[in-house]
């Protein structure tokens, strides 16, 4: 099993020496990967009085492939996007984005996509958030077309391409996609087309029937549900004894991927996280 990291978007700060300082500790200590999630845009609660998400205007989000550009050239990490927010983008652009990212880190991307539940971004982004279950389908298809042909003519219901392509192309073709999903119609979603999955449930808490819904998902598109990844998620504020506990249970479930998540652990910086994962490789690195 692979065992990354969570970038720590909203506690690491602005600072890119910290960014540099967080991504060689993290291949340093042994960990294969680094995970980072998505949001371009951070809502004003004083002009969305009712805002009611996780994170606004002052929530520190660093763009995650221009952040996995930076970090492919001084580490040997798996990048991973887990995940963006893929119907609030253009669809060519953020397939030449990923290809790019792709190229620069020899091979060692992970694109996880997601519909995303931030209004605001998607208004202010200039697409439509009623839709965006169905125009994540398509976009799926049609970025891997543009990761494997030289020539692409698409006309689907919400993406046009005539006659062109990427140039160049990206070093995995396809670049692997994997989605976020907890909902029935986003799990089956993840059967029908993705090469692996984040689930949003943990092992004994409604993991078993997500992966259920998966496996009913890639039965009903003629696909093998073993080849389907998965990617778990540790806290590294748990004791030593649940991480190793934790782990054990992911292992069981069949996931193929966890990181560890050390947000909360303080205001402290990269080092605060730093060290965190320094006290989490000691139980898990070895063990996976």
């Amino acid at each position: 099993m692979n065992i990354g990291v969570v970038f720590p978007q909203t506690e690491i700060g602005p600072d890119a020496g910290a960014v540099r300082a967080y991504g060689e500790a993290a291949e340093a200590l042994g960990f294969s990967h680094v995970l980072a999630y998505d949001h371009v845009l951070g809502a004003d609660t004083s002009v969305h009085e009712n805002w009611r998400g996780p994170y606004d205007l002052h929530s520190t989000f660093h763009e995650p492939l221009v952040t996995y550009g930076f970090l492919a050239g001084i580490t040997r990490l798996g990048l991973v996007t887990g995940i963006l927010i893929a119907p609030q983008r253009q669809t060519a652009l953020l397939a030449k984005q990923a290809a790019e990212v792709d190229l620069l880190s020899e091979g060692r991307f992970r694109l996880g996509l997601g519909i995303g539940w931030n209004h605001v971004e998607y208004e202010a982004l200039g697409k439509d958030f009623t839709n965006r279950g169905r125009r994540l389908e398509e976009q799926i298809v049609l970025l891997r077309r543009l990761w494997t042909e030289e020539s692409v003519t698409f006309e689907g219901t919400y993406e046009q391409v005539v006659g062109a392509g990427l140039c160049p192309l990206p070093r995995q073709r396809p670049i692997p996609v994997w989605v976020g999903a907890m909902s029935e119609p986003a799990l089956r979603r993840a059967g029908r087309l993705a090469d692996g999955w984040f689930p949003q449930a943990v092992p004994g808490h409604g993991l078993e029937e997500a992966v259920e819904q998966v496996r009913s998902g890639a039965a009903q598109a003629g696909r093998d549900p073993s080849t389907i990844g998965m990617e778990g998620r540790l806290n590294a504020g748990s004791s030593p004894e649940k991480l190793a506990d934790h782990l054990s249970r992911w292992q069981a479930a069949g996931a193929t991927h966890v990181s560890i998540n050390t947000m909360g652990v303080g205001l402290g910086g990269a080092d605060a996280h730093i060290e965190a994962l320094r006290r989490a490789a000691e139980v898990v690195v070895t063990s996976g």
